[in-house]
């Protein structure tokens, strides 16, 4: 179906609105969003044709435009995703994290070249193509999930630093592979030849404009009445002339060069960072869901059914064998549980760099073989065409010409089937099941609900997710929500109580509940509510009249009293100042935090004397509580698995010491 300009905008338009309700769906139902906009893109595309006769979306819509369409939308993505990447995150699990890129990316991309070789009979050169698109899991498709998957933030940092790395390598060394294996017959010395120079030039190009954007954000006036908004103008242009500049000189080393500019960007110190963030992600949503839409509804459903059974061999392999051995070979001897490993394993889904990748090498391949159809129409001349030049009883060199563009569009349609199968299904799949996996491996920290967003849920919320919390406020009142939301917190917007407004925000997944609204009828019900409906651990609520106090404890509730509180932080002040103020100054100067130590903690077994010298400077071991029983270790105390120690010291010590103490 070949859309003339001005039915152009109202199908653009249909693709943004259905990208939008994608991303409402996504958030209503707790899954990502790549699920519905896929379907989306089908519905537009083979669907649409199947039921009216001609497609709604098809390749001939955008003409020519769309390889740039996409290449951009990419930069954009890819930008987004490094940016959000911080060096200190991946330091949660270094080794952990280059071994997945290197040696894991070598497992994924020899298996998989191994498993088409022989379940699809294919030569190893298209196999070895095929195997390098496929290594990328990529922030397109990862993103969505952990943002309905809260999981511990070594995990994040590990599946973040491996799908932005490995999108640039696997496009990088998928087009090096076509270009020089497939079209010139070359490998080897020219092959690392190309990949080094891609990514050479793509490294560079992003520093550079990082450099630049840095400079200009931080050393030159920007308007001070516009400052945000040129702030948030200038990343975005940055991550296009970056992406642009270094495609214009190798192809693919512009996704290097915006990996780069984000990377290094995000972790600079530059102003109105904030803004930047949440401009790019809106942008980011935008050109995400229409790419994937686009890109869904050009698949050809018969290069589907033509891979058959083996086809689904391939992706029973990727997804349940290749990928679940790299995991655990690239993640031992770190911080990782069992059960973290088997998440990660499960999590790989592929997104829209194979995708987009994979699309344009096709279109080439299809276009070579046109090429050798014309040739051999000339050799044989008699009116003969591309068209029709091919057919039985013909020989000699056309005969040899037809064969190679039967080649060409055979590999085509192999490539474009695989890839989108291996799409479709580890997107359907991982992303549809992440949650339920996920709960069901108990790698998501338990949360912290605070009922009510006011100025002491807030604040609580505040020093809780400081030290690394997964809290959720629960919230009626609208300007709250959105004030809470703007500043980052995450935010279930409802009644607290109201039992579906409780479950909404992951009561069944607490460990703490807090009632911390103004009206203390309101903060005994939530209370009530959360011991008998969700079994919750641990239940406190706030008294905002004093003479409260005793009812809520006669019910068996852990009270804490408005009146008294200000009363103790304000005798600390008089009495113990020195304490006091290295209480109330947690995140500036010090910190004290108890934590329970787990079987595998560094520390079971050994006494106070012998943890001592291994203990981060400025921390120390304050107390021990061992079934309720609380004292200051002597340096003959033995510690033990389920003891609560009291930590005290600098900030980032106290961190430091929290793993050594608890691996969980």
């Amino acid at each position: 179906m070949d859309v003339a300009g001005g039915e152009i905008i109202p199908l653009v338009a249909a693709i943004i609105g259905l990208g939008v309700g994608a991303q409402l769906l996504a958030a209503r139902f707790q899954v990502p969003s790549i699920i519905f906009l896929i379907s989306a893109g089908l519905l537009l595309g083979p669907f649409s044709g199947l039921i009216f006769g001609t497609r709604l979306l098809s390749g001939a819509t955008f003409g020519g435009a769309l390889p740039a369409i996409v290449g951009l939308s990419v930069a954009i993505i890819v930008f987004e995703g490094a940016f959000h990447l911080r060096i200190d995150r991946i330091k949660e699990a270094p080794s952990a994290t280059l071994r997945l890129v290197t040696i894991g990316a070598a497992i994924a991309l020899l298996g998989t070249a191994a498993t088409i070789k022989f379940a699809l009979a294919q030569p190893w050169d298209l196999s070895l193509l095929i195997g390098a698109l496929l290594v990328a899991t990529g922030p397109t498709v990862v993103t969505p999930i952990l943002q309905v998957v809260p999981v511990r933030d070594r995990v994040a940092a590990a599946l973040e630093t491996e799908g932005i790395i490995n999108d640039v390598s696997a496009a990088i060394i998928a087009v090096v592979i076509f270009e020089v294996v497939i079209l010139q017959d070359q490998a080897g010395v020219a092959f690392l030849r190309e990949f080094a120079s891609r990514l050479g030039i793509g490294l560079l190009v992003g520093l550079v404009v990082a450099v630049i954007v840095y400079y200009l954000l931080r050393y030159v006036d920007l308007s001070p009445g516009n400052a945000p908004r040129n702030a948030r103008l200038l990343a975005f242009a940055g991550a296009l002339v970056a992406f642009a500049a270094a495609d214009t000189i190798a192809s693919e080393a512009g996704v290097a060069a915006v990996a780069t500019a984000g990377l290094v960007l995000g972790n600079l110190d530059v102003p109105y960072e904030e803004e930047i963030e949440a401009f790019k992600g809106d942008v980011t949503l935008i050109v995400l869901s229409f790419v994937f839409i686009a890109l869904a509804a050009l698949l050809q459903i018969e290069d589907l059914i033509k891979l058959g059974l083996a086809g689904l061999v391939v992706v029973a392999a990727v997804i349940f064998v290749i990928r679940p051995l790299l995991v655990f070979i690239s993640a031992r001897g770190d911080r990782f549980t069992r059960s973290e490993k088997l998440f990660i394993s499960f999590v790989g889904p592929r997104g829209i760099i194979p995708a987009s990748v994979a699309t344009l090498f096709a279109v080439e391949l299809q276009g070579h073989a046109s090429e050798l159809r014309a040739e051999a129409a000339e050799l044989v001349g008699g009116g003969a065409t591309a068209g029709t030049v091919c057919g039985p009883g013909l020989t000699g060199e056309a005969a040899q010409l037809c064969a190679e563009a039967a080649t060409f569009g055979s590999q085509a349609q192999i490539l474009v089937g695989t890839v989108f199968l291996v799409i479709f299904v580890t997107v359907a799949l991982e992303g549809g099941f992440a949650r339920y996996i996920a709960e069901y491996l108990d790698v998501i920290p338990m949360r912290v609900i605070i009922v009510g967003g006011g100025q002491v849920g807030r604040a609580l919320a505040e020093r809780l997710e400081d030290r690394g919390e997964n809290v959720v406020i629960v919230e009626e009142e609208e300007q709250a929500v959105e004030r809470n939301r703007n500043e980052g917190y995450s935010v279930t917007w409802g009644d607290g109580t109201d039992t579906d407004v409780l479950r909404e925000a992951g009561a069944a997944n607490a460990k703490t509940v807090v009632a911390a609204t103004g009206d203390d009828d309101a903060n005994l019900l939530i209370a009530q509510l959360s011991s008998s409906k969700f079994d919750t651990n641990r239940v406190i609520a706030r008294a905002n009249n004093p003479d409260n106090v005793e009812a809520f404890e006669d019910l068996g509730v852990r009270t804490i009293s408005s009146a008294m509180a200000t009363a103790w932080a304000m005798d600390n002040q008089i009495e113990r100042p020195a304490l006091a103020h290295w209480m109330t100054d947690v995140g500036r100067k010090g910190d004290v935090q108890e934590v329970e130590v787990s079987p595998d903690g560094e520390f079971v077994g050994q006494t106070i004397e012998e943890i001592g010298p291994k203990l981060p400077d400025t921390c120390l071991i304050a107390l021990v509580d061992r079934d309720g029983e609380v004292e200051v270790p002597g340096p003959d105390f033995r510690i033990e698995a389920g003891d609560r120690v009291t930590l005290l010291g600098k900030r980032e010590a106290v961190r430091e010491a929290m793993q050594m103490c608890n691996y969980e």
